[in-house]
């Protein structure tokens, strides 16, 4: 957990300033007490109405000092207490943002989302309640203590005898409630889990009528959680009346004693008023560690949820020296490459050998699962291969920073994504310092222009969260847009045309081979008709390469592509 500890450096000093504060804070209220006494025994017992005024002020300026001090620190605590939530938070987001798929899946998003606010928020909490809470109680009960000792050691004993059985009370409380608020984190994450699914995938359940299943699911889920939830809170209310109940009980066999101390003439009045007040700071102050004993467990089990996420170093690194490309053309080249993704029982691509270069489209054509997807997202380095490597401009792409090799690239995925905001936002997403004239531009080229000025709002039209309020077609559009004004050398296209139609399909390439005709394109398909104007295509089979060539080549040489062929003009097409 030194990471964790790491974001709580930077308010070290703010700590110690409080810490003195509380202290001051402490020294007053321990002061107040001992100054009642003394007006109630000599003052006002005795008449000396000058004592009541000077011991009076004495105590007002006391209790200012104490107030001051008290504010003073609530509001350094607090803002020390948000600024590490905001620090924490962020470090969680930046942690998250650097793993690669592999890393996410190991946690899972609703899981993610959970630590990132609600476990963040545990820490913080705990954290202001350590700034005062923390360091006010142990001072608090330990001068409490002192002080009435001080006033009469003989009923001190009372509430000497009373403090271990709280400490025991307190200690078997914790120990019920760690497995408890472990289980309540890790049933908020289910709860969010099925949440996601749900909001979702709300259109398929609808659709096939599954709302009261869902329904049924989310209410497991839900009463699982509320469940575990009352088991918690049952225990924690149970602490305070019986803690409360100790003290009752305690001040009343206090003042028996003290009432029979007082008519024998070993007690003053003064005094015993004196010595409740420093039962209860004590008492007050031993709830109040309770209260912080009581939360621990919980901001404890959100720490180590934390820790895990910052400790998880990404499998995904840039080298110490990243190299230059020295001459950057955008040749690409996979040289014997193999790839499994963890706990696969074999390769999902074997011994990939191709060179795509600039001015020619490379496309990848094959079944469901044959790896055409992987091969991208090998080249983004989502993944790095097993063995074999692959090279941009002759330089391994594990040898380049991310960054660098990434800025190089464009890329559509397979399931268009898009941003909540605006169309024009949305496709600057490629390019943030892109300008009107280029946002334009590249909406014409993806055959996005047309809808987007339909709109009332033109390219200002808001898009909903996920694009929900666009078509399946206007979403690719955008996302092909987006990559298109970056300009960039390389462009990867993830079967990024099957929700056009065959004329917007036909336009878009046509458009595209002119914008692109300097930078090396390589395309994902499903329709043949969309790569067999491509200068080489790859015909993929179970992860290997199983025909390479022009369409024309292929329909001669490779039985692969000529079912594909056939499945979607005919077998007249082959022949």
């Amino acid at each position: 957990m030194w990471k964790l500890r790491q974001y709580l450096r930077p308010y070290l000093l703010t700590v110690a300033v409080v810490s003195g504060l509380v202290f001051l804070e402490v020294l007053a209220t321990l002061r107040l007490p001992d100054l009642m006494s003394r007006i109630v025994d000599e003052g006002i017992a005795r008449g000396n109405l000058g004592l009541i005024w000077r011991t009076g002020a004495v105590m007002l300026l006391v209790a200012l000092a104490g107030v001051a001090c008290s504010l003073v620190g609530s509001y350094l605590a607090s803002r020390a207490s948000g600024a590490f939530g905001r620090d924490l938070r962020l470090g969680v987001f930046s942690r998250v943002g650097e793993f690669a798929p592999r890393d996410f899946d190991q946690f899972g998003a609703a899981s993610l989302i959970t630590r990132t606010t609600n476990d963040v928020q545990q820490v913080q909490q705990m954290f202001h309640m350590s700034m005062r809470m923390a360091m006010r109680a142990p001072l608090m009960a330990v001068g409490g203590v002192l002080m009435v000792v001080r006033k009469d050691a003989q009923l001190a004993l009372i509430l000497l005898a009373l403090i271990p059985i709280m400490a025991a009370l307190v200690a078997l409380t914790i120990a019920r409630g760690v497995p408890l608020f472990k289980g309540l984190q890790e049933k908020l994450d289910r709860l969010n889990l099925v949440v996601r699914e749900q909001l979702m995938g709300v259109r398929v359940i609808r659709a096939f009528n599954r709302e009261g299943d869902e329904q049924a699911r989310f209410s497991r889920a839900n009463r699982d959680l509320t469940q575990t939830a009352l088991k918690v809170s049952r225990l924690m209310i149970t602490l305070m009346p019986l803690l409360g109940l100790l003290i009752n009980l305690t001040n009343i066999v206090i003042i028996w004693f003290a009432a029979r101390r007082i008519d024998a003439g070993l007690m003053q009045v003064g005094n015993l008023m004196a010595f409740l007040q420093y039962t209860m700071q004590t008492f007050m102050a031993v709830m109040m560690l309770s209260m912080i004993f009581v939360n621990l467990p919980r901001a404890s089990a959100s720490a180590q949820r934390l820790a895990e996420v910052l400790d998880t170093e990404p499998s995904i690194k840039d080298p110490l020296q990243p190299k230059q490309v020295e001459q950057a053309r955008g040749v690409v080249c996979f040289d014997q490459v193999t790839f499994s993704y963890p706990g696969a029982e074999k390769p999902v691509l074997s011994e990939i050998s191709f060179t795509a270069r600039p001015g020619e489209v490379t496309a990848i054509i094959g079944g469901t699962g044959s790896g055409k997807s992987t091969i991208l997202e090998l080249l983004l380095r989502f993944h790095d291969p097993d063995s074999g490597r692959i090279t941009l401009d002759g330089v391994d792409i594990r040898e380049l920073s991310q960054r660098d090799l990434r800025a190089r690239i464009g890329y559509v995925p397979q399931q268009a994504v898009l941003f909540s905001g605006t169309i024009e936002s949305n496709i600057r997403h490629g390019k943030g310092e892109a300008t009107d004239p280029e946002v334009r531009e590249a909406a014409r080229i993806a055959q996005a222009l047309e809808f987007i000025t339909e709109r009332e709002a033109g390219f200002a039209g808001e898009v909903a969260q996920g694009g929900t309020n666009l078509s399946g077609g206007q979403k690719q559009r955008l996302s092909i847009a987006r990559a298109l004004v970056r300009r960039p050398q390389i462009y990867l296209l993830d079967d990024s045309f099957s929700a056009l139609d065959y004329r917007t399909d036909a336009r878009l390439r046509q458009e595209l081979a002119q914008a692109a005709k300097e930078a090396t394109v390589i395309v994902v398909a499903q329709r043949v008709s969309t790569i067999m104007h491509a200068q080489q295509i790859l015909v993929l089979e179970a992860g290997r390469i199983v025909g390479q060539g022009t369409h024309e080549e292929l329909l001669q040489e490779c039985s692969v592509y000529q079912e594909i062929v056939a499945s979607q003009f005919g077998k007249e097409a082959v022949s």
